[in-house]
């Protein structure tokens, strides 16, 4: 609910201010839970109500969802079985479905973008950024996790000068004067605390833990906690990449 909150509070933030909002979104899960966010707030006239424009391949990603609703929460399947409704996607949002329907996006007024890919590596995003970021009114949001070296990681890290490939092949620098905010909280993952928690009801029947698929020191801080808060002996160790690791 905070992160939620974070969020709205942050779009209605920028479309006070005459901007436009971006959110790079991955396009299975994060996307769903983000059009859901924004129809509950605009449905509770906490967000507000500003063309919505998506575009990317959430769009078929969502469609999945909906053939699968036996998969979802409780509340979402029942409202996609027994009222037949799509809960994600409603008439309050433009699915962009051609490059050049993009013009309408940047013509118009304050409104709000969720396009794919989350990272800014690729997709309609990058050339949604291209755009909207020159313009100290607009404001790009990232609520995904920007893996070093991506394009949006080094937006996140406040470079101000990007430089595109665009479709034609030219070479465009983009120079960065929205505002950037990364909203924590829509994670996929467990956090810090419920992975020691986790790893803690295992404390009697476990000989080695492996820790995998995190920044290096993120990795060596959580093994770390591991073997000092949980086990009090060193159980717990990040391979090096090619190492084999041997289970017994």
């Amino acid at each position: 609910e905070e992160a939620e909150e974070r969020l709205v509070s942050s779009i209605n933030e920028t479309i006070n201010n005459g901007g436009k909002v971006l959110i790079p979104v991955p396009a299975v899960g994060r996307a769903q839970e983000i059009l859901l966010v924004l129809n509950e707030y605009i449905a509770q006239k906490k967000l507000a109500e500003v063309p919505i424009y998506i575009e990317g391949m959430l769009t078929e990603a969502t469609s999945i969802h909906l053939l699968y609703p036996e998969f979802l929460n409780k509340e979402i399947r029942d409202r996609i079985i027994f009222q037949g409704e799509n809960p994600f996607i409603t008439e309050r949002y433009t699915i962009v479905s051609h490059p050049r329907e993009r013009e309408e996006v940047f013509r118009s007024g304050p409104s709000i973008v969720l396009a794919t890919s989350g990272m800014l590596e690729g997709g309609p995003s990058v050339a949604y950024f291209s755009e909207l970021a020159e313009d100290e009114r607009n404001k790009i949001i990232f609520v995904s996790y920007q893996v070093s070296g991506t394009l949006g990681r080094r937006v996140l890290d406040g470079s101000k000068e990007i430089n595109i490939v665009e479709q034609t092949g030219k070479l465009r620098v983009v120079n960065v004067r929205s505002k950037v905010e990364k909203i924590d909280g829509f994670s996929g993952h467990s956090d810090y605390n419920q992975l020691l928690s986790y790893v803690s009801k295992f404390r009697n029947r476990v000989q080695k833990i492996i820790v995998v698929h995190g920044e290096e020191s993120k990795a060596r801080s959580f093994s770390d906690s591991i073997n000092r808060m949980i086990f009090r002996r060193q159980i717990a160790d990040i391979p090096k990449v090619g190492e084999t690791v041997k289970l017994s």
